[in-house]
C-alpha cells in the first residue's frame, strides 16, 4: 500500500512540475503565490509530500488550471509508469 501512495505522490509531482514549467513560473513564485513554502514545492514536485486539498486548489488556481485538470494529470501519469503497464500485462496474461 505505501508503494502505491509513493507511485501517487510522484505522479502529482510530475504533473504539478509539468504545469508549472509550462505556466513559465518557479517554484518560488508559485509558493509564494500559493502561500506556501518554497521548499514544499519542491517537496510536491519530487513526490517526497503530498498536498492537502486545500493547498491542490491554491496551486492551481495559480497555474490557472483546475483542481480536476490536474487530478487528471496524475492518473495519466500512473498509467504511463512502466511498473504499471508491467502490472496491467501481468494481470491480463494471468486470465
Amino acid at each position: 500500500m505505501e508503494q502505491d501512495a509513493d507511485r501517487i505522490r510522484r505522479a502529482f509531482g510530475l504533473a504539478l512540475k509539468s504545469c508549472r514549467t509550462a505556466c513559465a513560473i518557479s517554484q518560488e513564485a508559485l509558493a509564494l503565490s500559493a502561500g506556501v513554502d518554497r521548499t514544499f514545492v519542491s517537496l510536491l514536485e519530487r513526490g517526497l509530500r503530498q498536498p492537502t486539498l486545500e493547498t491542490l486548489f491554491r496551486l492551481a488556481a495559480v497555474l490557472d488550471t483546475s483542481p480536476e485538470a490536474m487530478v487528471a494529470m496524475t492518473r495519466q501519469n500512473l498509467t504511463r509508469s512502466p511498473a504499471n503497464r508491467a502490472r496491467r500485462q501481468s494481470n491480463a496474461l494471468s486470465k
